[in-house]
């Protein structure tokens, strides 16, 4: 039996995702152990998910992943090349991960393993830097790197599911690992495209469905559909920005220019650009606008704002992750988690995470708190109370005894 690694957001699980892992069983073998490393209550476009994290886990299993680890919150929040990273470390901290999938535009794995060789080349770093004083935009400057430096064209760097397949191989190169890469080319709608293809339609056109109160029933597998409409039902989803944007832009205009610049991906002057229009602006949407130029992309300031919301610090991304998180797992994924190397520190319930060291602690406490300010964004005040990180227990699906939703756990413990 094979290990297959997958990094994934699932805002909300849809029927592309399930379609990638059965399509990837069908590659590497029908009784393949499914591994995800899923972001939690945020994700890296620097918005809250729609809905919590255990209930997209759950749905993740109901479509055929086996385990679900978290991907910590420093590591989400941050630029492809740091999602990618805590992503593979995390697959390499697990141990026995024999591939790792993902989709992509190409599709072309040995496309993409020229494409991080590229980036990893010592010459690489001071291309780029000629570029970007071209006053292009990363994106464009680190295409035109690549260009240069292979001596053909590197249009798939435009495609941002073959951005961070790149990322992943990179990743993998960094870290030493074994793993191998598997690129399965993308079916259906294509990343943030509003029109269905195939019967698939793109996670952020689901959103905006569910958003605007439409039925996006037909794009999702019936049990991830029915665990969401018991969050909605409930009253704990689904979550937007636009719920708490009071939330976030209090907590901005309280900072000082030193937590500003101490943030994430700061340079430039890019924090005091920032900051002022934290103080001045009346809407997220109004700072994004104030905030972002050519030089300095819409994704890098919401991540900005949110890592400023939620107390995250350039150091806290430095490094690898401090230990592996179980969101959910059937008897398979427990079987794997057995036969985890047996230094990696790894965490099932909550209060295990009160005997970490120091920087574990540290990350443990920074998803306690950004759960704390996820909730104040639920329709029911009830819903809001805090502290509920450290007493929801991982999604464990048995044959003898089927799982029930995290949102009705969550519920009767706060009658």
């Amino acid at each position: 039996m094979k290990t297959v690694g997958i990094v994934a957001e699932y805002n909300p699980f849809h029927k592309g995702h399930a379609l990638h892992i059965a399509k990837t069983r069908e590659i590497v073998g029908e009784d393949a152990a499914i591994v995800c490393v899923m972001s939690g209550n945020f994700i890296q476009r620097g918005e809250p998910a729609m809905f919590a994290k255990h209930t997209r886990a759950e749905a993740a299993l109901y479509g055929g992943a086996d385990l679900v680890l978290e991907l910590p919150l420093p590591y989400v929040l941050s630029s492809a090349e740091k999602f990618a990273l805590g992503g593979m470390a995390i697959l390499e901290m697990l141990g026995g991960v024999d591939y790792v999938s993902f989709g992509s535009e190409s599709g072309n794995t040995e496309e993409l393993k020229e494409a991080a060789d590229i980036l990893l080349r010592e010459d690489f770093g001071e291309v780029l830097r000629e570029e970007l004083r071209r006053g292009v935009s990363f994106a464009e400057g680190r295409q035109r790197a690549m260009e240069r430096i292979s001596g053909k064209s590197m249009d798939m760097m435009a495609k941002p599911n073959n951005i961070l397949a790149v990322e992943y191989i990179k990743a993998l190169r960094m870290l030493g690992s074994d793993i191998e890469p598997l690129a399965i080319r993308r079916k259906g709608a294509g990343h943030d495209e509003s029109d269905a293809r195939d019967g698939i339609c793109s996670a952020s056109a689901i959103r905006r469905m569910i958003k605007d109160g439409g039925d996006a029933s037909a794009y999702m597998p019936r049990e991830a559909n029915a665990l969401f409409e018991i969050e909605r039902s409930s009253g704990f989803g689904p979550i937007t920005m636009d719920a708490l944007e009071q939330s976030v832009l209090t907590r901005l205009r309280m900072m000082s220019e030193e937590e500003f610049a101490a943030l994430p991906d700061m340079s430039e002057g890019l924090h005091l650009r920032l900051m002022r229009a934290a103080k001045t602006c009346g809407s997220i949407e109004e700072l994004y606008e104030a905030v972002k130029t050519k030089r300095y992309a819409l994704s890098r300031i919401r991540r900005a704002v949110a890592c400023a919301w939620l107390g995250i610090t350039a150091a806290d991304s430095e490094g690898l992750p401090p230990y592996v998180r179980v969101l959910a797992a059937n008897e398979k994924g427990c079987r794997l988690l057995k036969t985890a190397k047996k230094n990696t520190e790894i965490i099932t319930k909550p209060a295990a995470a009160r005997k970490l060291d120091e920087r574990g602690r540290r990350f443990f406490e920074l998803e306690a708190a950004a759960t704390d300010l996820f909730v104040l964004g639920g329709a029911e005040p009830e819903n809001r109370r805090g502290g509920t990180e450290w007493e929801v227990s991982p999604v464990i699906k048995s044959s003898k005894a089927n799982s029930y939703n995290v949102a009705v756990r969550r519920r009767r413990k706060g009658e």
